[in-house]
Parts: structure tokens; C-alpha cells; sequence
């Protein structure tokens, strides 16, 4: 895969989007899910997590429950039985998807050779995957303090797989004086979770993804090649 790529053509790369998230779930978790017909159980998937990230950005996750829910969806308490039992599992299926994408994304440039061109490969896919997916990511951001315990040590340890996989790549540039490529690293991802988790800000300042990335990168590159 290329190194440099705008929005557009990130979205044409990889298989992974708003839309076909539902398709995604569905087959993932089709041992719990007992509703079998596809249509209406992909359009209710759609309806649920949306509901969901509504009411945990008013309410808050911890204080909204299933009927809660039901009352968003218009689904009775047995029809949201049909694709969840409680909250818990609502909150592993968010995580489960935002762990895959952190995962899967990377794998696309791993034949980039260049340390620096791969490193900007991997900041503008980590800034427009979350910007595709950003409600799942806000929420694993903002509520996983309220997941069980083994989910947010399997929500920690996705964060620092990213932050791995760029200090890796770091570490093979020239050492800049006053850092590590652990704090270099870290810095970055800092800067890519600011877009997803205050998207008022950009918004409200008409910055694009693209925008926004290619600023990142021109910050990156600045400070690792000098």
C-alpha cells in the first residue's frame, strides 16, 4: 500500500466502514445473536448501537439500561434479547470492534520500507479509521472505565499495541535528544485520539480529515528527521 493517501482513497482501501459495521457484528457474534434473518437483524444491529452511543453521550453509560434502550430502538425488552442480554456485552461488542480495526489496519503497510513513510502510513490510517468508526472509538475512549475488568485490560492493551507498533518504527530513525521513541510515540497517538474525542473542535473550525492528517504528518516528519 502507498504511504501517502487522502480519505477517499483510505475508505476504497480497506473493507471496513460505517455501513458495513452491521455485516461485521452479525457474523462475529452469531453464536449470541438468535435472530436469523439477515435484513431486519442487521437494520436492528444499526438501530441498537446507535441508540446506544446516543444515550451514553446524554446520559452517560453507567446510568442507562436496557429498557432504556428499548425505549431509543422501539424494540421490546425480548426483541433486544434477541441480539443482547445486558450492557456488558453491549459494551465487549463496541470494544471487540475497535480492537479489531487497531489490529487489522496496521497489517495493510507492513511491505512500506521506508521508517518514515510507514509511520505516516500508520498515523493517517489510525486518524481516518477513527474518524469512520469514531462513535465506537469516543465510546471505548470515554466509558471504558465502566467495562469489566478483563474488557478494559483488552481495551488498554489495543491502545498499546498501536503505540508499539509506531515506537518500533521510531526506534529505527536517529535518536532525537530529550526523547524515546516510547514518549515519541506516545505523543502521536495523544494527537490522533484528540481528533476523534473532541470533534467539536474541528468541526467548529471546519478542519477536514484530511486537513488534520496531513497536519500530523508534517508535525511527525518535522521533529523525526531533523
Amino acid at each position: 500500500m502507498p504511504a501517502q493517501f487522502d480519505f477517499q482513497q483510505f475508505q476504497a482501501m480497506t473493507p471496513l466502514d460505517g455501513a458495513n459495521i452491521w455485516a461485521y457484528l452479525l457474523d462475529r457474534h452469531a453464536d449470541r445473536i438468535t435472530v436469523k434473518r439477515r435484513k431486519p437483524a442487521l437494520e436492528n444491529l444499526e438501530k441498537i448501537f446507535n441508540a446506544t452511543f446516543k444515550l451514553a453521550n446524554e446520559v452517560g453509560f453507567r446510568a442507562m439500561n436496557l429498557r432504556d434502550l428499548c425505549g431509543e430502538t422501539g424494540l421490546s425488552m425480548g426483541g433486544l434479547y434477541g441480539y443482547i442480554t445486558s450492557k456488558d456485552q453491549l459494551a465487549e461488542m463496541i470494544e471487540d470492534v475497535v480492537r479489531h480495526a487497531t489490529l487489522e489496519v496496521p497489517k495493510m503497510f507492513r511491505d512500506v520500507s521506508a521508517p518514515l513513510d510507514q509511520l505516516e502510513a500508520l498515523i493517517r490510517a489510525s486518524i481516518y479509521v477513527s474518524e469512520i468508526l469514531q462513535p465506537w472509538f469516543y465510546f471505548v475512549f470515554m466509558d471504558s472505565r465502566v467495562l469489566q475488568a478483563e474488557q478494559r485490560g483488552t481495551a488498554k492493551e489495543s491502545e498499546l499495541h498501536v503505540q508499539s507498533l509506531f515506537a518500533g518504527i521510531i526506534a529505527q530513525l536517529p535518536p532525537q535528544p530529550g526523547s524515546s521513541p516510547e514518549l515519541a510515540a506516545a505523543h502521536i497517538l495523544a494527537m490522533f485520539q484528540d481528533w476523534y474525542v473532541k470533534r467539536w473542535k474541528y468541526r467548529a473550525a471546519d478542519i477536514s480529515p484530511d486537513t488534520f492528517a496531513d497536519s500530523a504528518v508534517r508535525m511527525m516528519r518535522g521533529y523525526l528527521s531533523a
